[in-house]
């Protein structure tokens, strides 16, 4: 796994994911030149208030208040001086600079104080509710950037909604290993006769593949209604990029319906995010 350095408002260096490290493409070449450091300067603000929220070492309460410091840069631009808060200066002059609104990074780190607050979800309803701060904020910036009609935010959601779940999955077990957190809704779990610990099994069994499809079905009709975005776009280099994720996205939801991802982390090969990659542009120039 590529590795980068992040390091925390209250403290240590933290190993951190890198963009290469992503199911879906960050800031790809299909995004205009000129767009792409601003989309970075966004990726590495997520990359580092997750690291936060992850860092499995620190107190809740630590990790709430370099999340708080994190959000003040970013609002006020306090604590120019403080190099910890770098990531949080430069999204906000980022932000500015191209007026995308403040609140699609505040937002990321509201669902991210949620995570050290709160690790179980009762239904879809709630967990989706998370999703709207941990995973929309992150369209919304986007469509934003690219000057894009606000009226999209609904399928824009909807598809990163269904990403985050896809994710959730994917990490199920490293999830609740690592950071007892479980993302499967509850009444779910319950109406299957399965807790959430029986992820850490050696393969899931017949009531949590249940539930697992149950999400895996659910997810699919987000995609749903997120597969006429790239029709909507009036940036063609943004219409390919959203129809590559949306392929990318319904082959991970394939292979998750065939594999099991607590046996396995479920991913794409190189050949399969290729296929994925020029289907999409393909569908997404002659959209």
């Amino acid at each position: 796994m590529t590795t980068t350095s992040t390091e925390t408002p209250s403290g240590p260096i933290l190993p951190s994911k890198g963009a290469a490290d992503e199911n879906f493409p960050v800031g790809s070449f299909l995004i205009a030149k000129e767009l792409r450091p601003h989309v970075a300067a966004y990726y590495d603000f997520a990359r580092a208030i997750d690291d936060i929220a992850d860092d499995e070492n620190a107190p809740n309460e630590t990790k709430i208040a370099s999340l708080l410091e994190m959000d003040a840069a970013l609002a006020t631009g306090e604590n120019q001086d403080n190099p910890a808060l770098a990531k949080a200066h430069k999204l906000r002059k980022s932000m500015l600079e191209t007026d995308v609104s403040l609140d699609h990074g505040r937002d990321l780190i509201v669902a991210f104080i949620q995570d050290c607050e709160k690790n179980r979800y009762r239904t879809w309803a709630e967990l989706i509710g998370y999703c709207m701060n941990s995973a929309s904020p992150v369209g919304r910036f986007l469509l934003e950037l690219h000057g894009e009609d606000r009226a999209h935010f609904r399928q824009s959601d909807a598809l990163c909604n269904a990403l985050q779940v896809i994710n959730h999955l994917q990490d199920c077990k490293k999830d609740f290993q690592q950071l007892d957190r479980s993302y499967l809704p509850g009444i779910w779990l319950s109406a299957a006769g399965v807790k959430p610990e029986d992820v850490t099994q050696d393969k899931a069994s017949s009531g949590l593949r249940a539930v697992m499809d149950q999400c895996l079905a659910a997810t699919r009709n987000l995609l749903d209604e997120a597969s006429e975005l790239p029709h909507l776009f009036f940036s063609r280099r943004l219409a390919m990029e959203t129809a590559v994720i949306i392929n990318i996205a319904y082959r991970l939801v394939d292979e998750l319906e065939k594999r099991d991802p607590v046996a396995e982390r479920v991913e794409l090969t190189k050949p399969q995010l290729i296929a994925c990659t020029v289907r999409g542009a393909w569908s997404g120039l002659w959209r």
